[in-house]
């Protein structure tokens, strides 16, 4: 998956795109680490209880010069991409991930634009 302006999950109604305002320090205090590249990255899980080894996990990379992003939902190991709004069972967990974006908007990191 390539680094793109826009970004979003598959299956989802909105894409996000790095709000003006984001800035590196504002990524490292909600929860972004460097990786050894020098991008930043956030891994979230996405199951309905945190304690849990199974369920799914947000990933969301920013380049090092915050020019573009990328972002997926993938398998409890990180392996596989899934679409969560395939399945109507998986409600909460859509639930949650519109959550955590609407936070980071909230924040002043991304800013959404529907499909």
């Amino acid at each position: 998956m390539a680094f793109t302006k826009t970004a979003t999950i598959k299956g989802a109604n909105y894409q996000y795109a790095l709000a003006p305002t984001a800035k590196k320090y504002t990524l490292r205090d909600n929860g972004f680490t460097e990786t050894s590249s020098g991008n930043f990255q956030l891994v979230r899980p996405l199951q309905a209880t945190p304690q849990s080894k199974e369920g799914f996990k947000l990933k969301i990379t920013v380049t090092k010069d915050l020019s573009a992003l990328k972002m997926s939902v993938t398998t409890a190991n990180g392996l596989k991409v899934v679409d969560i709004f395939k399945d109507a069972k998986q409600e909460l967990v859509q639930e949650k991930f519109y959550f955590l974006m609407d936070g980071m908007i909230d924040r002043g990191l991304f800013v959404k634009e529907e499909i």
